[in-house]
């Protein structure tokens, strides 16, 4: 059912495109390659567990914890539009 000009199926579209874009910018934050040995922060050293669990981890787990507090945030938004914006 098209309501106004939005197309047949415009919100699921809108809501699949947000999610796509989540997925995206969460794949740009994984690192890939050898993990450290250090803390690039702190420099204490990354436990053997950890660096094997995640390859090329960057930070020991309290750092890593402060900047996901940081990073957490930024909560982003949506650039098409909400999707109660285009059911008005």
């Amino acid at each position: 059912m098209a309501t106004g000009w939005a197309g047949d199926g415009a919100v699921q579209d809108q809501i699949d495109a947000t999610v796509k874009d989540g997925i995206l910018r969460a794949q740009q934050k994984l690192r890939s390659g050898p993990a450290a040995t250090n803390c690039d922060e702190c420099g204490e050293p990354i436990p053997e567990a950890r660096r094997a669990a995640l390859p090329g981890v960057r930070l020991c787990v309290p750092c890593q914890t402060a900047e996901d507090a940081e990073a957490k945030a930024f909560s982003g938004y949506n650039r098409r539009g909400s999707k109660d914006s285009q059911l008005r």
